[in-house]
């Protein structure tokens, strides 16, 4: 009767673990929409608020960006979104940092020069205040 008991407290223990890092990496899915958003609608105040102040953001041809030269593109419409589809996302929790990798495919407008993009992208997240934030971002070109 002892080894069912303690079988079962491992049962549970085990599945507690689980869902809450299910509920640790749905937290920060959740993050990574919000961003996808804010870049879509070039809202100044969301980017603001999604990213870290000490924001470094890798772009897939080399070119890199602080916290206020990313927003100001996206709040600017310099860089303009029109369309962002993420696939095949992996997210890695570690502490209080969450690595997120997928694959974003878009129509852009950049300089007033329409684009399409077709990108892997490594996201790092930190947690600030209890809210996660892009700490840093790159991107590369899938051909």
């Amino acid at each position: 009767m002892k080894k069912l008991s303690y079988l079962l407290v491992l049962c549970f223990v085990v599945n507690a673990a689980a869902y809450a890092q299910s509920a640790v990496e749905k937290s920060v899915d959740v993050a990574v929409q919000l961003l996808k958003k804010a870049m879509l609608d070039g809202n100044r105040a969301d980017l603001e608020n999604i990213t870290s102040r000490d924001l470094t953001y890798g772009h897939s041809n080399g070119k890199m960006e602080d916290k206020a030269a990313f927003v100001e593109a996206l709040a600017s419409g310099k860089s303009d979104f029109l369309e962002i589809t993420l696939a095949e996302q992996t997210i890695k929790i570690a502490g209080n940092t969450a690595i997120v990798r997928h694959h974003l495919t878009g129509e852009n407008m950049d300089g007033g020069k329409p684009g399409k993009v077709n990108l892997g992208v490594l996201l790092v997240w930190q947690k600030e205040k209890g809210k996660w934030k892009l700490l840093a971002r790159q991107a590369f070109k899938i051909v």
